[in-house]
């Protein structure tokens, strides 16, 4: 079967479950009365404002684009959850901010608000990405990831649980701001691996990567385990373990793809002048 095939055939199932889960959303606000709920829809009409601007003002380029807002998304929510954090420990010092009983039955100050907003975003990008077709392979990481997201998310904004377990998964948001910058640096033509800037961004990139994403995730799987019997006997645990483990796969891979990238910027080839990653 035709590469391009199988392609379509992912594009189809990722659109499905979008419209399955922006279904269960309305459901929810206008049957349940879920007004909190409007901040995912805010979330979505936010970013796709920002799309609209970026396209209209600065590049029609569908990728150049998504790259622009995504980095405005992990600006934002890096803000917010180091707000969110700080303004915790503030208030209530930290001897308790960790325990079982702060992170799945309790809400931070803007936790929940903050969490909606980032659903209202990963939903976004995902309707942009199968519109413009910005993901290649049969099963897309990229689709997978906010897939993964968007389950998590919504099924704990519903039960109004583990919203501080998850508002703690986005500190990796803070990494993701040097991925993006330097998806635009290297669209807007800046590829000297050799250059102070670009070392500098690589640097951040590494620390980044190793503290606000992996270790990160790697210390919330951890306490996930051992607070495993705790949880009781609903689907919570199962579920926030399944996206823990698929996180921290994905993120041995996005290594991998940066150490592969890290390598070639370093040390380009002699006709780079044509190469487009």
């Amino acid at each position: 079967m035709p590469r391009g095939s199988h392609e379509s055939k992912a594009g189809e199932f990722f659109m499905a479950t979008l419209i399955m889960w922006g279904i269960s959303v309305f459901f929810e606000i206008l049957f349940n009365k879920r007004t909190e709920l409007l901040s995912v829809v805010a979330g979505f009409c936010f970013y796709q404002l920002a799309n609209s601007i970026v396209r209209n003002w600065i590049s029609r380029d569908p990728l150049f684009v998504n790259t622009c807002v995504s980095l405005l998304h992990s600006s934002i929510t890096s803000a917010s959850v180091v707000f969110i954090l700080v303004n915790r420990w503030i208030t209530g010092g930290s001897s308790e901010m960790f325990e079982h009983s702060q992170l799945f039955k309790s809400t931070w100050p803007w936790a929940y608000p903050a969490l909606c907003f980032s659903c209202g975003y990963f939903a976004y990008d995902q309707w942009d990405m199968l519109r413009y077709r910005l993901y290649s392979g049969w099963i897309p990481s990229i689709l997978m990831h906010h897939l993964i997201l968007l389950v998590c998310f919504t099924l704990a904004l519903y039960r109004n649980v583990t919203i501080n377990y998850l508002i703690l998964t986005l500190i990796c948001e803070l990494h993701s701001i040097f991925l993006h910058v330097r998806k635009v640096r290297r669209m807007a033509g800046v590829r000297d691996g050799q250059s102070i800037f670009v070392k500098a961004e690589w640097f951040l990139n590494w620390v980044a990567f190793v503290i606000a994403r992996t270790t990160s995730h790697i210390l919330i799987t951890i306490k996930l385990i051992q607070d495993a019997p705790k949880f009781g006997k609903g689907v919570e645990l199962p579920l926030a373990l399944f996206g823990m483990i698929g996180m921290n796969i994905l993120n041995v891979f996005l290594g991998i793809d940066l150490f592969k990238a890290y390598k070639k910027e370093k040390n380009p080839p002699k006709n780079d002048d044509n190469h487009n990653e």
